[in-house]
């Protein structure tokens, strides 16, 4: 199959480009296409081929719109192989969770729901207490997923998410993994503080290359 042929224009590519090298603290253009990365990709086979290396050059050659939506964004585990591979030590796994983090910036519908759901879930949960109640936490995550299946009268998935869950829940808390305890960490202001000053700081920067 022949690869699309992307137009390359300096003047709407670079500053994408700037941008998710400055947010994933990753030198994108030093990328030579080895491909290592793809090699060692253990999600490869669940990305429709859609590689680290590719991710990489469709943010080098400006095609926002295939960066931010591709199964790579969504299914990256952060196993962080392809940075250990990278000759160059690119870590794609940064690259992915900022571009995910754009795509939402920008209210686009993520392409695999529930690991939208569970990243949001996490976060909400941490900076409410400081930490991760895992408790709290699943059930904010299934509660998500629920109403996500709800808007379109899907209550069979609902249910058999349910008993999947509890099922593994159980699982987890006889292995000593999942815990009923309630906890709480000290700053919590603080936390709060910092990520809405980081909000702040985003949305100032999203202004001024918009």
């Amino acid at each position: 199959m022949t690869a699309p042929v992307h137009e390359y224009i300096p003047e709407t590519t670079k500053p994408f480009l700037q941008e998710v090298m400055e947010r994933s603290g990753q030198m994108l253009t030093a990328c030579y296409q080895c491909r290592r990365c793809a090699a060692g990709c253990t999600v490869g086979d669940e990305t429709g081929c859609f590689t680290p290396n590719l991710l990489i050059r469709t943010v080098v050659l400006g095609d926002r719109e295939t960066a931010l939506n591709n199964e790579l964004v969504w299914k990256c585990v952060s196993c962080y192989t392809c940075g250990v591979r990278c000759p160059n030590d690119i870590q794609t796994a940064r690259i992915t969770e900022t571009l995910k983090k754009m795509a939402k910036e920008r209210h686009a519908q993520p392409l695999q729901p529930k690991v939208a759901h569970f990243h949001d879930a996490f976060v909400e949960s941490s900076i409410r207490w400081g930490r991760v109640n895992e408790m709290e936490f699943m059930g904010f995550y299934e509660l998500k997923n629920a109403l996500q299946e709800a808007k379109v009268n899907n209550y069979e998935a609902i249910v058999d998410e349910l008993k999947e869950q509890a099922k593994l829940g159980l699982a987890m808390f006889k292995l000593g993994r999942m815990h009923f305890g309630f906890q709480m960490a000290k700053g919590r202001k603080e936390v709060k503080a910092l990520y809405k000053k980081a909000k702040r700081k985003r949305a100032a920067s999203s202004d001024a290359n918009a």
